[in-house]
Parts: structure tokens; C-alpha cells; sequence
């Protein structure tokens, strides 16, 4: 661990970074870092190469690399095991908690086309979902929502202003408004096979470019900073590069950190020139 981390965040930008991520975090200056948007291994339901993480280390580093008013989303599920669902997920929402952050909202991301699995479907339900725990340093500094369509003209008559002296309500109002506020259940294809991205096909488990996008779009601005410390194959970095945000990728595994490589080498509008992607 670096006993005197750097004030400057300019060495770990725009890039991806090959090493352990309690070590490289350690290295980041405190309070550097707006969001992080990452979905890490959980129970060993993949091997990723066969690294292990250490999760009080990354609770802790990126508690203390986050700016006050940041945010984590950290996307996560559980395996089953001897009949019995293990509960890591909530450990892990309590962990951050521990280590000082509220736990601003708990999100459901349904995976709109999952494969059933004859052997759950025996003895459960299929599981079709994992949590998005989003995790703020205080009161979150950001939040755009996004917003879809109406499936109906809301025609609703609500009252304008306060009240007057004498008691009586203001003129009722109809509301115009064509679009509502997403809910807190995000329903997404998952990552494998529909990515639509050759580059990523050698991960084991493709994050959801549209779930990464929909939360950087939400939790940060541009010119903010995105880390990912488990960049897996670079969709939250993709994601970020896209949407005119900074980023900081820390990936173990040689391998993929070539696939981020590739992934954000791809064309898009470059707010950032001096932007360069190096291990």
C-alpha cells in the first residue's frame, strides 16, 4: 500500500490500468473520483482467470477515493449453494454502509431475456435479476434522471401554489407532460450475445452497455470522473469515453485488460485530447 498517495488524479486518467485494485487504489488520491459504476465477481460463479479480491480492501479504498456527494453503483447478485442462497450481495450493501456511506437506493436490474435453467426451475422460481446498489458519500451531488414515455396522456388536475389567505387552493392545472421518471427497476437485455461488439466475446460475462451508459448518464456530468475497478471487458469505460466523462479502469487479468483496449480504442467524439489508454 502507498503510504503517501499523490494529490494529482492526472496519472491514473484515461486509462486502464493492469495491477491489483486494493494496491492501485491505494495510490489514488482521496476524494478524486465522482462515480464508480462496476458489477464485480461474486461467488465464484466465474473464475475470471482465477484472481481473488479482497472486498473490506476495495470497500474501504473506494469509500475513501470518492468525492463527497459521489456515487457507486455496484451491480450484484448471489449464488445458491446447498440449497441456499448465500446473502453475499447484502453483506456487501451493509459493508459499504459500515464503512460510511448511505445506501441511497436499492435497484433491480431484470434481465429481459434469460436462459431458463431446467435444474433451478425444480425447486425455485427462475432467477431473473440482480441488485444495482447505488451508494452515495452523503447526499448524492447528481442525479439526471432519465425518462420514457407515457403509455397514457396524464390528464390529472392538480392545484398550482399555496394556498390563499382565505384557505382556498390556487387554479387547478392539467398536466401536459408526454414522459415520466424511470422506476427503480431497470428492465435490460443482459451482455451475452447481444453487445453487439465482437471486441468482447473472449469475457466470460459482458456487462449491459446500456445499463453502464444509463448510470453514468445519471450519476455524473460530463468532465466527471468514472472509475471502474473490476473493467472486465470496458463497457462501464466505453460507457464514460462516450459520454464526454473522464475514466479510471483497474483490471487484474492481462487479458481483459486488452479487450478494454479495443473497446475504447473505437471511434467516438474525443472531449479530451490528450486522452490515452496505456497498462
Amino acid at each position: 500500500m502507498t503510504a503517501n498517495p499523490p494529490d494529482s488524479l492526472s496519472p491514473f486518467l484515461d486509462r486502464v490500468i493492469c495491477g491489483d485494485n486494493c494496491e492501485t487504489l491505494a495510490a489514488m488520491p482521496a476524494e478524486s473520483v465522482d462515480l464508480v459504476v462496476t458489477s464485480p465477481p461474486y461467488d465464484d460463479l466465474r473464475t475470471y482467470g482465477g484472481h481473488s479480491w479482497d472486498f473490506d480492501g476495495v470497500a474501504r479504498e473506494l469509500t475513501r477515493v470518492l468525492k463527497p456527494g459521489g456515487v457507486i453503483v455496484w451491480v450484484v447478485n448471489d449464488a445458491t449453494v446447498n440449497g441456499s442462497e448465500t446473502g453475499t450481495s447484502m453483506k456487501q450493501a451493509l459493508g459499504f454502509m459500515d464503512s460510511g456511506l448511505r445506501l441511497h437506493d436499492t435497484m433491480i436490474w431484470e434481465k429481459v431475456n434469460v436462459v431458463p435453467s431446467v435444474a433451478v426451475m425444480q425447486s425455485r422460481y427462475e432467477q431473473c435479476w440482480e441488485y444495482m446498489f447505488v451508494l452515495s458519500k452523503g447526499k448524492p451531488k447528481t442525479c439526471n434522471h432519465i425518462r420514457e414515455p407515457k403509455t397514457y396522456m396524464d390528464t390529472r388536475k392538480t392545484h398550482q401554489g399555496h394556498r390563499k389567505a382565505n384557505g382556498e387552493f390556487g387554479e387547478l392545472k392539467v398536466s401536459q407532460r408526454t414522459d415520466k421518471i424511470l422506476r427503480n427497476l431497470w428492465r435490460i437485455k443482459t451482455g451475452g450475445g447481444h453487445a453487439g461488439d465482437a471486441t468482447c466475446h473472449d469475457h466470460p460475462a459482458v456487462f449491459p452497455e446500456r445499463l453502464a451508459k444509463d448510470h453514468v448518464a445519471t450519476w455524473s456530468n460530463p468532465g466527471d470522473v468514472v472509475l471502474d475497478p473490476f473493467a472486465g471487458s470496458g463497457t462501464t469505460l466505453k460507457a464514460a469515453k462516450e459520454l464526454g466523462r473522464r475514466f479510471v479502469g483497474i483490471e487484474i487479468n492481462p487479458e481483459y485488460v486488452e479487450i478494454c483496449h479495443r473497446r475504447i480504442a473505437q471511434e467516438v467524439l474525443n472531449l479530451f485530447p490528450e486522452n490515452n489508454i496505456a497498462t
